[in-house]
């Protein structure tokens, strides 16, 4: 039954309604108070208990019921300061409609009673206090709950802000714990990094360590060399004691023979007086005699010929006895004296004179080496000299006539570049005057019989007048097609100045001659070309065979420097120069021993010194190395203690007595 606090229905409802029935009150949708069902009907004195009762249950489980929901509606607010504020005003509106409904329903009881009980004056005061009581009891039973209202407020507020803070202390752990998360994730993946760097360098180091056992066998090996080099030493140098005594035993030989040589002398110098009295007398001719004398005693002194003789050996000089046209005159094959000798006839119009002509002779007569033309006499009547006679021929026709001659290997190539160039060198380095070549080329260089090299023609650019060299007929007369002088140096045709490096220039065309096999017009810039393009084995002849690729490249590189124009770029002929040219031929013949060979050049050391780091080098190679200002060394990378070298003579007098071997 929904009913109203001063409802008298349900007063009317509470008092007559049969005790058997058990009725339940409903005040504001809440269940308030249940009348139990009973056997006995209930009695007319107990007609104002139940009112009272009544009321009092309803107030009180109306008191009950709102107190639950507001604190159970309130404790759901969110900000401390504004959730007590409502409570408490809550709870004094609760309050007040409570008493107002509470006086409400005592005074409709008092109406009520009134119009019963009106006339017992007594009854109706006695309620009336008795509501007074009551309406105190409520009030202070309210004051009490709000009392205990805001204790409860204060707690929820405190517990709130408690709450609030773990809250917050919770947002943090877990920002905290997602932080350590990622911190484990970056110590995993460096410990990873670790590993795998430390997996790296336990390789390094055992590679480093299989090095240093690699190299203290390699250093046990050298100290085994460098001990037998020591008595190799010894025993150099007591052979060059025992060759110093031989010295002094050749050098008073050499006196002895002195003298016997001035006894012969003023022995031949009667036998020309005595040839001189027969001559006069008509006996023999004088002057054939003197040749002939001189041939058969050997003399030092070079032999000379009258125009006569020249004539009786080449049939006055016939057209058919020529073999050869050159810039400085012509080139007769002759006989005399039972062997085959070559004349060569210079123009009288390019000769100095007369005194000009010995001096050149005694300079030229004075002049021998293995791989120059011997000069074996000359003529000053007829301008002419007289060499030996090779029957080979020169390297220009051994080489383009390749169809009547066995194929030149690479190796006999290198040989002649080399001869060439031990030759030439000698003659750049004569005293007290250099002697210039000035028309090295393929056909002035001729074959002996072993096949070896030698310069004919050398000094006649001395003995030429200087205003003739320059003469249009002087320089195309010799062998070369008309206007192709590939093999002239350039600067010596634009300046007229002829120098060492003219024959360097020339030089270096023999070598891409000896090279490809083809003619020297364009053959520079056809090399250069095949160099750049990475071709430098197309170019190279192949009849020569396979050719070495160190050796090739090496030839290569130097014919490239000698034929540059500028002659201030190209090489010399120094000794280190001549001994490497040498080399190149024998390299695969004979192994070179690897401590022979500079680290840096990979080349044999001619001036080894020792650097800091305690290897060898060659003297040139480690000076260039150190004055790039590298303060680390070429093997290990390590920086130099010091910059200092100290020459390794030991190791020098080991390589010179292996190249003497070889």
């Amino acid at each position: 039954m929904k009913v109203n606090m001063n409802s008298s229905t349900a007063n009317y409802v509470a008092k007559n309604a049969p005790p058997f029935c058990e009725i339940w009150f409903i005040y504001k949708g809440k269940h308030i108070w249940t009348r139990e069902a009973s056997e006995t009907p209930p009695s007319l004195s107990s007609c104002a208990q139940p009112e009272t009762t009544t009321a009092e249950s309803l107030s009180c489980r109306s008191f009950q019921y709102g107190m639950n929901d507001l604190f159970h509606s309130e404790c759901l607010q969110s900000d401390s300061t504004s959730t007590r504020t409502t409570v408490c005003t809550g709870i004094e509106f609760w309050v007040q409609s409570e008493i107002i409904e509470t006086e409400a329903t005592f005074s409709s009881k008092s109406s009520s009673c009134g119009s019963h009980c009106s006339p017992q004056n007594s009854a109706g005061r006695y309620l009336s206090t008795h509501s007074e009581v009551e309406e105190e009891t409520v009030n202070s039973q309210l004051v009490g709950a709000k009392r205990e209202a805001d204790e409860e407020t204060d707690e929820a507020f405190t517990e709130l802000l408690k709450c609030k803070r773990l809250e917050v202390k919770a947002i943090e752990a877990i920002n905290k714990v997602k932080l350590l998360e990622s911190a484990h994730l970056h110590e995993v993946k460096l410990r990873k990094e670790v590993e795998n760097v430390l997996r790296a360098t336990v390789q390094e180091q055992q590679k480093f360590l299989d090095e240093k056992e690699r190299i203290a066998i390699e250093l046990q090996r050298t100290m085994r060399s460098i001990a037998l080099l020591d008595s190799c030493a010894q025993e150099t140098n007591h052979r060059r004691n025992e060759a110093a005594d031989e010295l002094s035993l050749i050098q008073a030989s050499i006196s002895t023979l002195w003298h016997e040589k001035q006894q012969i002398r003023r022995q031949r110098m009667e036998a020309l007086r005595c040839l001189e009295r027969w001559k006069s007398r008509g006996q023999v001719g004088a002057a054939h005699c003197n040749g002939v004398i001189g041939f058969a005693e050997g003399l030092p002194q070079l032999a000379e010929f009258t125009l006569s003789d020249l004539q009786n050996a080449t049939c006055n000089f016939s057209e058919s006895f020529k073999f050869r046209e050159g810039g400085y005159g012509s080139i007769y094959k002759g006989e005399m004296l039972g062997r085959t000798v070559a004349v060569r006839k210079l123009h009288p119009h390019n000769m100095q004179g007369p005194a000009g002509f010995h001096q050149e002779v005694q300079v030229l007569g004075s002049i021998q080496h293995p791989h120059l033309l011997t000069l074996l006499g000359v003529c000053s009547e007829a301008w002419s000299f007289v060499y030996e006679y090779l029957p080979n021929g020169s390297v220009h026709d051994y080489i383009f006539r390749k169809s009547s001659v066995s194929p030149l290997t690479w190796k006999t190539r290198a040989r002649w570049i080399a001869e060439i160039a031990t030759a030439l060198g000698f003659l750049h380095s004569s005293k007290p005057e250099t002697i210039i070549h000035g028309d090295l080329k393929l056909e002035t260089v001729l074959l002996d019989s072993a096949l070896s090299c030698k310069i004919c023609e050398f000094g006649f650019s001395r003995l030429v007048k200087e205003e003739s060299l320059y003469l249009p007929s002087f320089r195309f007369s010799s062998t070369e097609p008309n206007g192709s002088f590939t093999h002239t140096d350039p600067e010596f045709q634009r300046t007229g100045v002829l120098t060492p490096k003219s024959d360097i220039y020339s030089f270096g065309f023999i070598i891409l001659q000896l090279l490809t096999g083809r003619a020297s017009v364009g053959l520079a810039g056809e090399v250069r070309k095949a160099v750049f393009c990475g071709n430098l084995f197309s170019i190279l002849d192949s009849s020569a065979g396979e050719w070495h690729p160190v050796v090739a490249k090496r030839l290569v590189e130097l014919g490239l420097q000698c034929c540059r124009p500028n002659s201030r770029d190209r090489p010399e002929l120094t000794p280190t120069l001549v001994r490497e040219l040498k080399q190149l031929h024998v390299s695969e013949e004979r192994p070179v021993p690897s401590f022979f060979l500079c680290p840096i050049l990979q080349e044999i050391m001619y001036d080894p010194q020792v650097a800091a780091d305690g290897f060898t080098y060659e003297g040139e190679a480690i000076c260039e190395w150190l004055q790039n200002r590298h303060q680390t060394s070429p093997m290990t990378n390590l920086k130099l203690s010091h910059l200092h070298l100290t020459p390794n003579h030991t190791l020098r007098l080991a390589i010179q007595g292996w190249l003497c071997k070889s």
